[in-house]
């Protein structure tokens, strides 16, 4: 099972889900950071992605490891938005 959310932070998308792990308990945490297109035409493009936070961690709930992704994507945002450029 895999659970998805989205948020907008500024110039950013964060895309956050939550995958059910097979064979051990709980979810894996995945996040992808998408800068979105700028007003002179530029294109939308991945900024960051990590698909196994924490080193593939696995949380309790899918509403656990999907907090504690939007979180890593905020903290790629707020960190390192000079580095997306």
């Amino acid at each position: 099972m895999q659970q998805f959310d989205e948020v907008d932070a500024g110039d950013f998308r964060i895309c956050a889900q939550a995958v059910e792990q097979t064979g051990c308990y709980g979810f894996v945490a995945g996040v992808v950071v998408i800068r979105k297109p700028d007003r002179r035409g530029g294109l939308a493009h991945e900024a960051f992605r990590d698909e196994s936070l924490a080193g593939g961690f696995t949380w309790a709930t899918s509403g656990d490891a999907l907090r504690f992704a939007l979180n890593a994507g905020r903290d790629a945002v707020m960190c390192r938005a000079g580095a997306f450029r």
